[in-house]
């Protein structure tokens, strides 16, 4: 047996438990089987036949005094028995024929009643019955029903002849039943014993097997598990199966020796790799604090020369223009532009390097005063252009004043710039996702092509030449990084039907006053002073 495979030995254990299964199912099926018939018979047979022979007994009875008494009297009312028991005769027969179908013996009993009582009826009743209906009570038919009693009593002995073996069938299908009850309940308690016994080995065969290969297989486990990784893992005699899953266990933890040795090995070369990382890290971090200053210092230190070189070639303009030739006045305009320009991009660098940077601290800073202050400064622009700005209530966030105005101005200036043929008109909208404001700034403007997405949120990258569209080509990076400097970002929405749509995200912040200035929602979004007539989704400018 220690040679078989535990599938093997599992199977053989099935093998034997179904067909004991299968012998106690036919046993107690027969003796079922056996129970019904000797109950059917008991039951459903020779009871309902005896009782059907007793109604016919007192059914014949009934006519015999039926006729008595209509001869006597020759009052219709006494024939009422005779009439009752010939349909009561005619009913039993049937029942008696149908339940005695397959006793022959008994049949031919019934037929012999049947035959009496015909001759009783057709010989002595019928005839007494005509002649008082016709004649009236007559002494005659009173001796003829008196010499007619032999029938009669001929009919009763046939009776008594059938009723004497139904009761002795009766008798043997009660025994019968009796007997098989025993039987089954024998063989239920057999079958009992014999699952038991079954189920008994089946549990051990499993214990010795299956649980205590097992168990000795999860104590080797433990032993290595507690970091004995030395320890071979052995269950000694078992099944195919549990031996080979040993084998494989022991397999795995040769690997994990192995693997530890390497990972170790690893861990000390993470741990010099991680304190280079570090280092480069305190070297990248420093190099960009000194690009920044350096950023700072330049365009801050480019300004006073490039002042005067601006100035210089404005005096230049002023005081020798006409007096050179015409290409001499154009270099001078050439000059002149250079140095604006020139002077334009060193602030825009001054501006783009000083985001974060003289930021100590963030404030609660409501976006509708930051989109205010920054449609004042554009004022200009927005009358000119005959723009329409409309936005949705907008909330309260923590931030710095300065550098969201600043977002709202380059994003409403550039909407305003990047117009087409119809007046601009810009929506600003906002939406709460989850931890997140989702803002948005749409305009029905040129738009910009998905291939440019993330080029133009590249420091001085333009889409468009300088005399087509001026600035500097600094504001979109501007913007996203002033979005990313307040913990979140910044993307152009490529499903816009029209013009260009930009989105961005900051933290939400959960604020709560009873100023009488301002009143804050329980989502932070700030609600206007009663004074003011805030309208719902949306408001122009």
């Amino acid at each position: 047996m220690k040679q078989w495979s535990l599938r093997r030995m599992l199977g053989a254990l099935l093998v034997v438990a179904a067909l004991v299964t299968v012998v106690i199912v036919a046993v107690v099926s027969t003796a079922l089987v056996r129970l019904d018939d000797a109950r059917r018979d008991r039951v459903d047979v020779y009871g309902p036949a005896l009782l059907a022979s007793e109604t016919l007994a007192k059914a014949y009875s009934d006519q015999e005094t039926g006729v008595r008494g209509f001869v006597a009297s020759g009052q219709k009312s006494f024939l009422a028995p005779y009439t009752r028991g010939r349909a009561d005769e005619r009913g039993q027969e049937r029942v008696l024929r149908r339940l005695l179908a397959q006793r022959r013996d008994l049949l031919e009993r019934v037929d012999a009643v049947a035959a009496r009582a015909r001759d009783w009826q057709h010989t002595v009743a019928d005839p007494a019955v005509r002649v008082t209906e016709l004649a009236g009570p007559r002494r005659t038919s009173n001796q003829a029903i008196e010499e007619g009693k032999d029938k009669f009593d001929a009919v009763r002995a046939a009776v008594a002849d059938l009723q004497g073996p139904l009761r002795h069938s009766r008798d043997v299908a009660s025994a019968t039943l009796d007997q098989q009850l025993v039987l089954l309940r024998l063989v239920l308690l057999a079958s009992l014993v014999l699952l038991v016994l079954v189920g008994a080995s089946t549990a051990i065969a499993l214990r010795r097997w299956v649980r205590d290969p097992l168990s000795r297989l999860g104590h080797e486990v433990d032993i290595v598990e507690r970091g004995d990784l030395a320890h071979a893992v052995d269950v000694g005699a078992a099944p195919a199966e549990i031996r080979m899953l040993s084998q494989q266990i022991d397999g795995m933890r040769l690997r994990i020796v192995q693997e530890y040795a390497v990972a170790e090995q690893a861990r000390m070369d993470a741990i010099a790799a991680r304190a280079l990382i570090e280092e480069q890290a305190l070297d990248l971090q420093r190099s960009n604090t000194e690009l920044e200053q350096f950023a700072y210092v330049a365009s801050h230190d480019l300004q006073e020369p490039l002042r005067k070189v601006a100035s210089f070639c404005q005096l230049l303009e002023r005081r020798y223009k006409g007096q050179l030739d015409e290409r001499a006045d154009q270099y001078i305009v050439f000059a002149v532009d250079g140095a604006k320009r020139m002077q334009q991009l060193i602030n825009d660098l001054l501006a783009f390097s000083r985001v974060g940077r003289l930021t100590t601290h963030f404030t609660l800073v409501n976006l509708e005063d930051s989109l205010s202050q920054a449609l004042r400064q554009l004022e200009v622009s927005v009358e000119e252009s005959g723009a329409t700005i409309i936005h949705e209530p907008l909330p309260t966030v923590l931030g710095d004043p300065t550098l969201l105005v600043q977002l709202f101005q380059n994003l409403l200036g550039n909407a305003v710039k990047f117009r087409g043929e119809n007046a601009p008109v810009v929506r600003v909208g906002v939406r709460r996702d989850g931890d997140m404001w989702e803002m948005s700034c749409a305009d029905n403007g040129i738009g910009v092509e998905e291939q440019y997405a993330d080029k133009i949120f590249v420091i001085f990258q333009r889409l468009h030449g300088r005399d087509v569209y001026g600035g500097t080509g600094i504001g979109l990076a501007m913007c996203k990084k002033i979005v990313e400097f307040h913990g979140g970002r910044m993307w152009l929405d490529h499903s816009a039907p029209e013009g260009a749509t930009f989105r961005w995200t900051v933290p939400v912040q959960q604020i709560s006053t009873n100023s009488d200035e301002e009143r804050t929602t329980d989502d932070g979004v700030a609600a206007e002073p009663a004074d003011r007539g805030a309208v719902g989704g949306g408001r122009p400018w």
